[in-house]
């Protein structure tokens, strides 16, 4: 399945990555000794499970001394902005309107619950197609939390497919969630949508060096930071500590 296939992929990312020596920058080519198929094997993987597009991103990056999990969920955007405040979110980490537009597109895959689209289906005033909007709430009924669980695809053509039929969805008022919609809906970022749709190879590019333009916020390297080895414990002074799972200590190298 592309679940199945994606973790395998992240495994095979953090292994590598574990065993590697630390250097001090970025590099495009930080498996070439080490693992030198690792980048291929990882393509032919990505492209089979969704054919979308492939980009190079420089490797090396390590794991912050520690976490924050309010902060984090601060900087996401909700799925219920409205355009300014989506543009505002992005342009926090340094992104322009037309890179928020593309990276939108990443839901062109995922799934979201009732709970998260909800407010899409009743008495929102954005545009909404009356057939989509009968199926939404075939799946979603209007009081909660009665199906609040209940799932839909971002995109209800390609699913499980990367390419531009996200943005097809919008010009037919079939987004999903608000912040999906208000990217077509008589503003700024309509003629971005619009030439999405008209060139799907055009999404493909921008999409891809807007991911680049992310994979490089705030990152950590060299001998900064540490390599966790349980990535969901809190970290202090190097060490990965013992969490509610009773796990021990590790030194992280």
């Amino acid at each position: 399945s592309t679940g199945t296939t994606l973790v395998s992929i992240f495994i095979l990312l953090v292994s590598t990555n574990y065993f590697m020596p630390c250097k001090a920058q970025l590099s495009t080519n930080f498996y070439d000794n080490t693992c030198p198929n690792a980048l291929t094997t990882i393509q032919s993987s990505v492209n089979a499970a969704v054919n979308g597009p492939w980009w190079t991103v420089r490797l090396g990056r390590r794991d912050s001394n520690t976490s924050n999990a309010t902060q984090a969920v601060s900087d996401l955007p909700r799925g219920n902005f409205n355009l300014t405040e989506l543009i505002a979110n992005f342009a926090r980490k340094g992104f322009n309107e037309r890179e928020m537009v593309a990276l939108s597109g990443s839901h062109t895959i995922g799934q979201a619950r009732c709970i998260r689209f909800r407010g899409r289906i009743y008495n929102n005033p954005l545009r909404i197609d009356a057939a989509f909007n009968s199926s939404l709430s075939a799946v979603c009924p209007p009081t909660p939390p009665n199906g609040d669980s209940n799932r839909q695809p971002l995109d209800l053509v390609t699913p499980n497919t990367f390419d531009n039929n996200y943005f097809r969805n919008l010009v037919n008022s079939r987004g999903l969630l608000i912040s999906d919609q208000v990217l077509f809906n008589g503003d700024s970022a309509d003629s971005i949508v619009t030439e999405y749709v008209d060139n799907p190879a055009t999404f493909n590019a921008d999409f891809a060096a807007a991911m680049v333009k992310m994979s490089e916020i705030e990152v950590v390297t060299g001998s900064s930071g540490i390599i966790r080895t349980v990535c969901g414990s809190p970290v202090a002074n190097g060490l990965v500590m013992s969490g509610s799972n009773g796990q021990n200590l590790h030194q992280a190298s």
